[in-house]
């Protein structure tokens, strides 16, 4: 018997929707290069648990991983 995948939707990886999986998970927002970051590490679109994963990553990584190299 075939086996069903269920594919998981992926929602915008806007500056919003990054904001409000930042004040769910750690109750307060993330400062605009961690938001930054997020999109940059995700492009454009994401599941939620990849987003929810990420959000709680970038609290943690140094500010130097961050920054954008110029």
């Amino acid at each position: 018997m075939p086996r069903l995948v269920q594919k998981q939707p992926t929602i915008p990886v806007s500056e919003g929707n990054i904001g409000r999986t930042a004040i769910r998970l750690l109750g307060q927002r993330l400062v605009s290069p961690e938001v930054m970051y997020v999109q940059r590490t995700l492009g454009a679109s994401a599941t939620q648990q990849q987003l929810d994963d990420k959000v709680l990553a970038v609290r943690k990584m140094p500010w130097a991983k961050l920054a954008i190299s110029e």
